[in-house]
């Protein structure tokens, strides 16, 4: 009777520990929910993987270090990434998944969205939206450094993504949870034009692509994506209540970045020493403008299948 008892209690005390371990998680910079941070290793990641991309690079690793070291910020991270395809978008978003958790993009506190996958009827957004606000609130109980990634959020339907207002501004509170410590990246090609035509315009000028800075893109990716109806931020609250705290360009790429691309996706085959599919593939790729062949028109995203075709 005696062991039964101590086995009885042991099993409640493991159940009472497990629950104050997840009260904990949600309230504590110690999360046990696998939040393991190495911004030091984001930063190389990002200056070293990510190619042509200065201010992505310079936003990233400051705004996210910013607010790591916050102890109490007074609302989330929201970062939303604008540019071509291929200019490597989803590639700093998959970095901070995996210098941010002990099990990098696997971690279950890392949630991703597509909206062809996610919400593919336009007709459903009612449905949807409920479904998002309950998604997202029920896991920042779960984990109060919870990252939510929003892919193609061109293709999102339109007024579903401002159910997420109350979660990104300072005011909201959610049961049993800091909300402010969660991390939001919205992903999307729409702005990619007046991006794409100040990189332009800058190297027809001559003009070094360094002397771009954010504040000469920040209003107006701003003022495209709310008033582009194909954009998932159409008339959005959330761009007119300025809840976005950086707007972070992907400039377009020029042969010099993709040739970057080509070497280290060789290397990472064990074929660094390649250098004549480095040349091929650079050469292979369609640039714009047709006269002076300034910027790849699919970025690095056509590489590995070009490296295939050399190889």
């Amino acid at each position: 009777m005696l062991f039964l008892q101590s086995v009885l209690f042991l099993f409640c005390l493991n159940r009472v520990c497990a629950v104050f371990q997840t009260v904990y998680c949600t309230i504590s910079d110690s999360c046990a929910c696998d939040f393991r941070p190495s911004i030091r290793d984001l930063e190389w990641d990002l200056y070293k993987n990510v190619y042509g991309q200065h201010l992505a690079q310079e936003i990233v690793a400051e705004e996210v270090a910013s607010f790591l070291q916050n102890k109490s910020p007074d609302r989330p991270l929201v970062l939303s990434f604008h540019g071509s395809s291929g200019t490597g978008k989803t590639l700093v978003s998959s970095m901070l998944g995996n210098h941010l958790y002990g099990s990098a993009m696997s971690s279950p506190y890392v949630h991703q969205f597509v909206p062809t996958l996610h919400f593919p009827s336009p007709h459903m957004v009612k449905q949807y939206r409920e479904e998002l606000k309950n998604w997202v609130q029920g896991n920042l109980t779960e984990c109060a450094r919870s990252v939510f990634i929003f892919d193609e959020m061109e293709k999102m339907p339109s007024g579903l993504i401002d159910v997420l207002e109350p979660f990104l501004g300072p005011s909201h509170i959610v049961f049993r949870t800091n909300y402010r410590k969660a991390i939001y990246i919205f992903i999307s090609t729409t702005g990619e034009e007046v991006i794409n035509k100040l990189a332009m315009e800058s190297r027809q000028a001559g003009r070094d692509r360094e002397e771009i800075r954010l504040a000469d893109l920040q209003e107006a990716i701003a003022q495209t994506i709310y008033n582009n109806n194909t954009s998932g931020f159409f008339q959005s609250s959330i761009i007119q209540k300025d809840l976005i705290t950086r707007f972070v360009p992907f400039l377009p790429l020029s042969r010099r970045h993709v040739e970057r691309c080509v070497r280290s996706q060789l290397c990472q085959r064990g074929s660094c020493g390649r250098s004549d599919v480095v040349e091929a593939v650079g050469g292979d790729m369609v640039y714009t403008p047709v006269q002076g062949q300034y910027f790849s028109t699919t970025g690095c995203k056509a590489v590995p299948a070009k490296i295939n075709f050399f190889l």
